[in-house]
């Protein structure tokens, strides 16, 4: 008979955190918790159930065969608990809480936007929102949804496409008159070429130069961490700076920021996609509503 006094999902939610985040460490800070008294948690249910469930290191946890068996069905059995307490609610309409972090040209340009009409479609749920380029530990930052451009790197996160974008190099009319503009890559190298000052997938602007592609450093005067403030310091006329078209079209339309080198670029499209945590294949209903009207709103392409 089960004994009452132990709250094994509890325990169970404690293990998968670890597994997930990778550490003692990590979940701690995610349960407000001690690192040692995750633990001790994790040892009191080792010694329950008789066996070792993970095999400890200073610097990660790594599952036993019999931990990878338990992290597998804990990870069903929360799914299930989750379903059966929404399941219980008086109805399924979405509520509750939803961290969402996004990079800032998205957030700027297609969130924000949407905002009052995601509300107006679910009354019942609150938004937290984020805008960083930064790019976060989704499990860790504890983000319902986090908004990525580029390409996505192999984890335990699933993903939704919200569409792609060309990128596009600009600069301001008063910058390029002072200046002169650019019509092939080498010219670059009398430019002021902005960039950002944190690690990108991609190093550098590459450009078609006679049918090759070669790639060309930033290496100006100023680096920053978001799109945001770099479309900004191009306004200004600081330099050049490679934006997603989408950031940039109005600025171009109005005349503000004029394109340059585009018989030289290379077409290279920038993928957006919503990442998310689906534990046993189930979403909260929140979680569903925002990704399904990401992708009925959103026009990237």
């Amino acid at each position: 008979m089960a004994r009452l006094d132990v709250n094994r999902s509890g325990e169970m939610e404690v293990f998968v955190r670890v597994v997930q985040l990778g550490g003692f460490s990590a979940a701690a800070r995610a349960f407000r918790m001690t690192p040692s008294a995750v633990s001790k948690l994790v040892g009191r249910l080792e010694s329950r159930l008789g066996v070792r469930l993970v095999n400890r290191s200073t610097r990660q946890v790594q599952l036993t065969p019999e931990g990878c068996v338990f992290y597998e069905r804990s990870v069903r059995v929360l799914a299930d608990l989750e379903e059966a307490e929404r399941g219980a609610a008086t109805n399924d309409a979405p509520r509750g809480r939803l961290c969402v972090n996004t990079n800032v040209p998205f957030g700027e340009h297609f969130l924000l936007p949407l905002v009052p009409a995601f509300l107006a479609r679910h009354p019942d749920v609150t938004l937290d929102i984020v805008l960083t380029d930064e790019v976060i530990d989704i499990l860790e930052q504890r983000a319902d949804v986090a908004v990525r451009a580029g390409p996505l790197k192999s984890s335990r996160l699933l993903a939704r496409k919200l569409g792609a974008t060309r990128m596009v190099i600009v600069g301001a009319p008063a910058y390029l008159e002072r200046h002169g503009v650019p019509s092939r890559p080498a010219d670059l190298e009398q430019h002021n070429r902005l960039g950002f000052n944190y690690a990108r997938s991609m190093e550098g602007w590459p450009l078609l130069d006679q049918g090759q592609t070669t790639n060309v450093a930033t290496t100006g005067n100023a680096q920053v961490s978001d799109g945001g403030a770099l479309r900004r310091l191009t306004l200004a006329g600081l330099g050049l700076a490679r934006l997603a078209a989408f950031h940039v079209q109005d600025d171009v339309a109005a005349g503000r920021l004029q394109v340059v080198l585009e018989d030289c670029n290379p077409g290279d499209r920038e993928e957006i996609h919503a990442v998310f945590l689906g534990q046993g294949g189930y979403l909260p209903a929140r979680v569903r509503a925002f990704l399904d009207f990401l992708v009925e709103k959103v026009r990237l392409d």
